[in-house]
């Protein structure tokens, strides 16, 4: 299986960690995520003051994933919906296409429409199988509560996603983690917003939603809480300490990023899948799985 890997902007420079326990978890599961340098941003940040822009950004590189014939693997739900929108779009509007195709034309460009777009999470549940995860597991992390967190445009809006998970209730994640051997977690919040959406536009409300379900998981004493998007580890580990110094409370609730515990279950040396660049360090989880795998 072959992807084009395509990183965004926010990953490079504040999700690190993601990145590279994705690629480790990629060579355990026989995945080639190929680097294009041709990539630049998907168009998501300028997307509610000119989508005609953000459609001309967003084709241009589903273009240069096309020009090598390999559909697009992203980690992050912001690049993801943005991309898959747009190769939505165009592939069903045959004028919008050639105007954006006029403007790509200056870049020596050309949008085809004959690739896909997908996140990790859906490559790792459609296209690996959680059935292929399952026997590749080493380590069962049986002993941790883990609580998937799927954020907001992971499938929603659920028609360009083709509905391959309840977008009210879906379960995708909570698939992936149960073949690590985690037990089903299920909470009232879980498909809540992070709040990360409207930080930079009104702080207080975006601290107070990511409170509500911080609140709901020490309620539940979750070991951690999983993430598959960037934007949302910087609204629940990022900002959990100032979500705690705003509301008089305390959490230490680790946010891991997917890749790093299935980075765990598979075997891959816990130093090797930056823990140490997470806010919020999982020592106490580190320690009991290295005192029952003595890794």
């Amino acid at each position: 299986m072959k992807y084009a890997f395509y990183l965004g902007c926010t990953i490079p420079a504040r999700a690190v960690n993601y990145e590279v326990s994705t690629r480790k978890i990629a060579a355990k599961l026989g995945l080639e995520l190929v680097d294009l340098p041709d990539f630049d941003c998907c168009g998501f940040p300028v997307k509610s003051v000119d989508s005609f822009t953000t459609l001309v950004m967003a084709a241009k590189n589903i273009a240069v994933a096309e020009e090598k014939g390999l559909d697009i693997c992203t980690l992050c739900n912001g690049c993801v919906v943005t991309l898959v929108e747009a190769n939505h779009e165009l592939k069903h509007k045959e004028e919008l296409k050639n105007k954006v195709n006029k403007e790509l034309a200056k870049l020596g460009k050309e949008f085809k429409g004959t690739i896909e777009v997908k996140h990790l999470a859906r490559v790792l549940y459609e296209d690996v199988g959680v059935e292929k995860i399952k026997k590749t597991v080493k380590y069962a992390l049986d002993d941790f509560k883990l609580a998937a967190h799927y954020g907001c445009h992971y499938f929603k809006p659920s028609i360009v996603y083709g509905r391959f998970d309840d977008p009210e209730f879906p379960t995708s994640l909570d698939k992936l983690i149960e073949a690590m051997g985690a037990p089903q977690f299920n909470y009232e919040t879980k498909t809540d917003c992070c709040g990360g959406g409207i930080l930079g536009i009104t702080e207080d409300v975006a601290l107070k939603m990511a409170q509500v379900k911080l609140d709901d998981l020490k309620k539940e004493k979750a070991d951690a809480m999983i993430s598959i998007c960037p934007f949302c580890s910087v609204m629940y580990d990022s900002n959990q300490k100032s979500v705690e110094k705003k509301f008089e409370t305390e959490y230490n609730l680790p946010v891991l990023y997917y890749t790093q515990v299935l980075g765990l279950a598979l075997g891959v040396p816990p130093n090797e899948l930056e823990f140490k660049r997470n806010r919020i360090r999982p020592k106490e989880m580190l320690r009991k799985f290295n005192e029952k795998y003595g890794e």
